[in-house]
């Protein structure tokens, strides 16, 4: 990997800008000189031919390990701009994968998480299951956003009943206090909201 940086004029450490900047700039001039006649043309489409190799070569092996230009994994800094509020760099960065792998779209799921979005989010985290159907984290996250939204779609129906003096409400919509229970309403609302917002998806409260 290191003779493929060296043909184009650069470290391991390079941005992706300078590679794609450093990319352009020699292939066009290969290109150019490949229409020259004798060794010197010859010489040229050699060259743009190994310039064409390192290139790709360099591209797949950062967009397999993930990495951006610090080295770091640039799903964790989906994460850290998660945790810093940052959503729009996030679905920046996101956009910007080539490869969408199981990890990318639960990345994607709390955006839309943090957007609101629960059916999307759904969606990315069904998406990532199925990708990768071992992760515990993925199906954790699936199941306590389902939680939320049932607990929602449930509050929603007791709030429409009581909005309606004449109709009888359904015994599974009443409070819990109402029916023995040693919770009240606002009690279970609080733990719902508390559970599901800090601990839905791990990066949101930085436990792993």
């Amino acid at each position: 990997m290191k003779e493929f940086y060296q043909l184009l004029g650069l470290t391991e450490d390079a941005t992706d800008e300078e590679i794609e900047a450093s990319y352009q700039q020699r292939k066009a001039k290969y290109r150019e000189d490949s229409f020259k006649e004798g060794e010197e043309g010859n010489e040229a489409a050699r060259m743009l031919h190994k310039l064409n190799v390192a290139y790709t070569e360099i591209m797949t092996a950062r967009r397999e390990k993930g990495q951006n230009t610090q080295g770091n994994s640039a799903f964790a800094d989906v994460e850290e701009l998660i945790r810093r509020g940052d959503i729009t760099g996030a679905q920046s960065k996101l956009d910007a994968f080539d490869e969408r792998n199981a990890e990318w779209h639960y990345l994607q799921s709390v955006v839309f998480y943090k957007k609101a979005w629960m059916n999307e989010s759904k969606k990315q985290l069904e998406i990532a299951m199925q990708m990768d159907g071992s992760n515990e984290k993925y199906k954790n996250a699936y199941r306590k956003l389902n939680d939320k939204m049932n607990y929602e779609q449930r509050s929603g129906g007791v709030n429409n009943t009581y909005n309606q003096p004449e109709q009888q409400p359904n015994p599974e919509d009443v409070p819990q206090e109402q029916m023995g229970g040693n919770w009240c309403s606002e009690c279970l609302s609080c733990c719902y909201t508390y559970m599901c917002v800090n601990c839905l998806f791990n990066i949101c409260c930085g436990c792993r």
